[in-house]
């Protein structure tokens, strides 16, 4: 691994062979995910990957895993240190960490670990690979990634994705979907959303005019005015045309699309709405509804915990506690089991919080 003061080189995930080392796979530091002091993982001061890749061996020797050492090691390091624990793995034993850990781990509590030892675009690309593969498709998986990560993210998805795959993240997902709602996963997979932070009123005033125009004051619904909006303009301009658009139909734009919209489309509009206003909302939002009644959702939940600890899970626990009125902690810990749940927990920031 090479590492600098703006770039870091990350190793490259394989299903057959565990992870191997791009020649071309950098990514700026400060591009992908901007990872730093809103996640519940920071960065250990103490980190020495020697001494840790020595507990992980030991933890692997002999009769039996010590799973409790994994956790104590993998859930309190960044995904930034955890490459230089597999490097330092590789050189003091001669083995692929990955590998070792897939002959000794299994379920939901494998998945977990496996994942926080992949680095965030090729942990994106392969979350986004699994929800299109095989018989049927994934489109929730599509909906939350695609509609949450900023330009600069999805750019290295989708490099990442080819590397990973030797196949366009494009073409795959057209193979797998159609109509409108392949057509506004295929608008955010440009990356074209305005990156700046500049309102222009006159446009945003008849943004809202033209959504208006598009969906509640006339007999069907005109989807495009709604995706050439939603998944162009920046952040700021929207929060102004949402605010506009409630003042000329007397509606929040997400009642509008609820009752215009159905399905796939329905759900990622609301998706790109919600992450628009407070992305940690839309993840609590996630994270109950995969935890909520009868079963839990384990590849959502997984995915969230795993791609949002080092991110922005110091904001979504509160989101969560008000719309749920009970603790992701506690939640948590009622819906889940043994190591799985235990790691989760440390990845919520353990303590009971």
């Amino acid at each position: 691994m090479s590492v600098s003061s703006t770039v870091q080189c990350y190793p490259s995930y394989s299903e057959s062979s565990g992870f191997k080392l791009l020649s071309s796979g950098c990514v700026p530091l400060n591009s992908y995910l901007q990872m730093g002091t809103h996640g519940t993982i920071v960065v250990s001061e103490s980190f020495n990957p020697e001494a840790d890749a020595k507990k992980l061996r030991a933890a692997m020797k002999g009769i039996g895993t010590n799973e409790g050492a994994i956790i104590e090691v993998l859930a309190h390091r960044t995904n930034a240190q955890r490459q230089l624990i597999k490097e330092a793995f590789k050189r003091s034993f001669g083995k692929n960490l990955v590998d070792e850990l897939k002959s000794e781990l299994s379920g939901n509590f494998e998945k977990v670990v496996l994942g926080l030892l992949m680095p965030s675009p090729v942990y994106d690309a392969y979350e986004l690979k699994n929800a299109i593969k095989g018989a049927g498709t994934e489109e929730a998986c599509l909906i939350e990634i695609l509609a949450s990560r900023s330009g600069e993210e999805i750019e290295a998805i989708k490099a990442t994705y080819t590397k990973e795959y030797g196949r366009s993240l494009e073409e795959d997902i057209c193979g797998d979907t159609s109509g409108m709602f392949q057509r506004v996963l295929v608008s955010l997979l440009t990356a074209g959303r305005d990156r700046g932070s500049f309102v222009n009123e006159a446009q945003a005033l008849q943004d809202a005019k033209d959504i208006f125009e598009a969906g509640e004051a006339q007999w069907g619904t005109d989807e495009a005015t709604f995706l050439t909006v939603l998944c162009v303009r920046n952040r700021n301009h929207l929060l102004r045309v949402f605010q506009e658009y409630k003042r000329i139909s007397g509606r929040d734009i997400e009642e509008s699309i609820k009752r215009e919209m159905s399905g796939n489309l329905e759900n990622i509009f609301l998706a790109i709405v919600s992450c628009i206003r407070k992305k940690p909302a839309f993840f609590a939002e996630q994270l109950y509804k995969s935890m909520k009644g009868a079963g839990t959702a384990d590849s959502t939940l997984i995915r969230i915990m795993v791609s949002r600890a080092e991110v922005d899970m110091m904001y979504i626990k509160p989101e969560f506690a008000m719309l749920c009125g009970k603790s992701l902690h506690s939640y948590i810990k009622d819906d889940t089991s043994g190591d799985y749940r235990t790691i989760l927990l440390e990845l919520c920031g353990g303590g009971g919080k």
